[in-house]
């Protein structure tokens, strides 16, 4: 679209965008007035004003014209300066300014200048002193003349007083506009607050308040909190139910086993030893990222603890890079599952892994890296899938054959508001699996 360009330079918050929309209007608009009121009114009173004075001036000028000297000026000009209040005397042409001298800000002086510039010949420059008067300063045959007079014959008094109470009173309604809109904005982001901590696992306490359409997205989002928790429940209690019947006959079946002879029982031990991994997997993955509560946690002390005692199972587990401090809300024992099921998968399919994990103002990066085949590209949105498995035959043959194991590990960082994502290892040539939360 045309305005496309313009998203990138427009505010990403609610809050800014909704004070750009509430201050753009009255800057605009203080804008237009102060040019119309500047331009058409001020400017066209001040002109109106200057023909006024300037017919007062011709006036005078004809008398000094017609004196021939500065006593009949004084004595001719009397009955009409003293009237007119307006002061004539002769000047030093050293006194005469070069040039009209006039403030920066002194808009109505530039026009009053202008005016009498365009409609007095004799004018050789004009003064705004700081005292309020006008010095104008004109030729004659007498020499330079000096003519006084006051500034509001030619100007509008403080002519700045509009602009100044519009600008006031702008930025105090603006003042108390963003007030007020900060109050209706602050339900928003309570909301806001409350599904983003749900979507990381936490559950906050939340009461919708403010507009009625706030209101409204409040409580639908808690009856969606509240089926989604009742759903995640009944799964796991369904999958627990399931997997915690079917231990009693598969007892039944290694007691019975048992009393046959062993070279006849071994495969039958395979496919029942087989069945209670599929069980223990199903158990795994029904407790998800649910069991457990979100605490403060340093991730680099919970990844020591977790490749220590994997070095004491006897696999071949390094720690590599650990880089920042701090601590930030993990459920540790959902972690420390997801970061045992990458280091199992890395020691099955290959010889060595390498846990590293990263912790920066934004996010916290857990890594496992391994020397295995890896996984194609293609097929990596496929491996994080309950119950998939890529290579069903390598799989089986290295006693796994239930597709869960990663499924379980994107399920944990998905609670805490991250993701899994696979990709190549540079370091090992195998798979890198990273967990990212966001913090």
């Amino acid at each position: 679209m045309f305005f496309d360009w313009l998203k990138h330079y427009m505010p990403r918050s609610l809050y800014a965008r909704t004070a750009l929309i509430l201050i753009f209007p009255v800057v605009a608009l203080q804008v237009i007035v102060s040019v119309v009121f500047i331009q058409r009114h001020l400017e066209n009173v001040t002109r109106q004003m200057s023909v006024t004075m300037i017919r007062e001036l011709r006036l005078i000028t004809e008398i000094a014209q017609g004196a021939r000297d500065l006593q009949e000026l004084e004595r001719r000009a009397e009955p009409v300066t003293a009237p007119l209040q307006i002061s004539v005397s002769r000047v030093a042409a050293s006194d005469v300014p070069e040039s009209d001298l006039f403030s920066w800000e002194d808009y109505s002086g530039r026009v009053v200048a202008a005016a009498f510039r365009a409609s007095l010949p004799e004018m050789l420059a004009v003064e705004f002193p700081e005292d309020k008067r006008v010095r104008l300063f004109v030729s004659s045959h007498l020499g330079p003349l000096e003519l006084v007079f006051d500034r509001r014959r030619v100007t509008v008094t403080a002519p700045h007083q509009l602009i100044v109470t519009m600008v006031f009173f702008g930025l105090l309604m603006t003042v108390i506009a963003s007030l007020y809109m900060r109050n209706q904005l602050r339900p928003i982001k309570r909301l806001a607050s409350a599904a983003q901590a749900f979507g990381r696992g936490r559950t906050e306490p939340y009461r919708p308040s403010g507009a009625i359409e706030v209101r409204a997205a409040g409580n639908a989002f808690l009856d969606m909190r509240a089926r989604i928790e009742r759903q995640i429940e009944q799964r796991t209690m369904m999958l627990s139910g399931v997997s915690h019947d079917l231990r009693t006959p598969l007892t039944r079946l290694k007691l019975g086993l048992a009393m046959i002879d062993e070279d006849d029982a071994e495969p039958l031990l395979h496919d029942v030893d087989e069945m209670q991994r599929l069980i223990d997997a199903f158990l795994d993955f029904s407790r998800g990222a649910g069991h457990g509560d979100a605490e403060l946690t340093n991730p680099a002390t919970l990844l020591s603890s977790i490749v220590g005692d994997a070095m004491r199972e006897g696999k071949q587990v390094v720690l590599g890079e650990v880089r920042g401090e701090g601590e930030l809300k993990l459920r540790q024992t959902a972690i420390r599952r997801a970061v045992e099921n990458l280091i199992g998968n890395a020691v099955r399919y290959g010889t060595q892994a390498q846990v590293s994990c990263v912790l920066s103002d934004k996010s916290l990066r857990i890594r496992v890296e391994d020397d295995g085949p890896g996984i194609p590209v293609e097929q990596r949105g496929d491996a994080v899938r309950p119950f998939t498995r890529l290579d069903p035959a390598r799989n089986q043959n290295q006693g796994s054959g239930v597709g869960l194991g990663l499924a379980i590990v994107a399920d944990i960082a998905r609670a805490h508001g991250g993701t899994l994502r696979l990709g190549a290892s540079e370091a090992l040539g195998g798979l890198q699996a990273d967990i990212v939360i966001a913090r």
